[in-house]
């Protein structure tokens, strides 16, 4: 089997074979074929979100040159990290994200001393949507965030499982590799929940039918209700439930959230089919601001909700 000569940064010389992806006791093909199994579903850069196609010009260059100052095809780099050929092209073209484990193993063969690897943060902001990118910067600007939800739970606190059932079940259907994208994207906003991570403060209301409605099947919505009260236990998060049976709610216009910031501004959410209006004009986020008081006085207390959730889940346990 041929050896691939690799300089490294020191300017010492050391060889790569193709047998060094035979981990586990599997050959180099089936390596590599389960490592580019795993990458069909990469995303496609987003060469028309500016941002994104910035950072992964950058990126594609940097590991072009790493490669090519270690005197390597793109065949011969590709054998020794255990991907293909075409998938390496791709990468150094900016038409694929390339995984974490892709920089990392890069870093390794190329002997880059950490330097490729530590491009795996901005890497992994560039995978998600621009949107929801935009999104996550904002949530992490505010110090206030509020919801009502009454069609699904709030994409903050759901499991992955529900996410993935609610993303599937999306018409017209999302690709499998479009789940994925949305599954691991709505996933990564969810660190802001962490008390650790900020003074944050969440408040959500959530309607009655949304613990009902059986998305995923029964095992997938039971983890989903187990989620919300280990969520609802945590100090900075209030979860309040809105029962069906209340004969007003103030809710009935649809979902929405809030957003209040550290300059004292607030943007607010508006959900509907197909988009999500962006509100930062006083006099319309004033409106959500009120509603939203009102639908929390109408809703059950965070721990008259801790207790129906409670009976929820038992009911769907039986």
């Amino acid at each position: 089997m041929r050896s691939v000569a690799v300089r490294e940064a020191s300017g010492s010389v050391r060889a790569v074979r193709g047998d060094r992806v035979r981990a586990a006791g599997v050959g180099p093909g089936r390596a590599r074929a389960r490592r580019e199994g795993a990458d069909v579903g990469d995303w496609d850069a987003g060469l028309e979100d500016e941002e994104a196609g910035a950072v992964m010009r950058t990126v594609a260059r940097q590991l072009k040159l790493w490669r090519e100052a270690a005197g390597l095809t793109q065949a011969e780099f590709g054998a020794a990290i255990g991907y293909g050929e075409e998938l390496v092209s791709s990468v150094e073209r900016g038409r694929r994200i390339p995984r974490p484990e892709y920089l990392d193993s890069a870093d390794e063969v190329l002997g880059a001393g950490g330097r490729i690897a530590a491009m795996k943060k901005d890497v992994a902001e560039v995978r998600y949507p621009k949107k929801v990118r935009d999104l996550k910067k904002l949530e992490a600007e505010a110090v206030e965030l509020c919801a009502y939800n009454n069609s699904v739970v709030h994409g903050l606190l759901q499991t992955e499982e529900y996410a993935r059932a609610v993303f599937s079940a999306r018409r017209p259907a999302f690709t499998e590799e479009e789940v994925d994208q949305q599954v691991a994207a709505r996933l990564a906003r969810q660190e802001i929940l962490d008390p650790a991570t900020g003074r944050r403060v969440f408040s959500f209301v959530q309607c009655e039918s949304t613990l009902r409605r059986p998305i995923g099947g029964r095992m997938v919505m039971q983890r989903q209700l187990e989620r919300l009260l280990e969520l609802a236990q945590q100090r900075n998060v209030d979860l309040q439930v809105l029962p069906l049976d209340r004969e007003e709610n103030s809710g009935t216009d649809g979902s929405f959230r809030l957003l209040k910031l550290k300059d004292g501004a607030t943007v607010a959410f508006s959900e509907a089919p197909l988009t999500s209006r962006v509100m930062t004009n006083p006099k319309e986020t004033t409106v959500l601001d009120i509603r939203y008081g009102v639908i929390r006085a109408q809703a059950l207390s965070p721990r008259e909700s801790l207790a129906f959730i409670e009976k929820v889940l038992g009911e769907k346990g039986t």
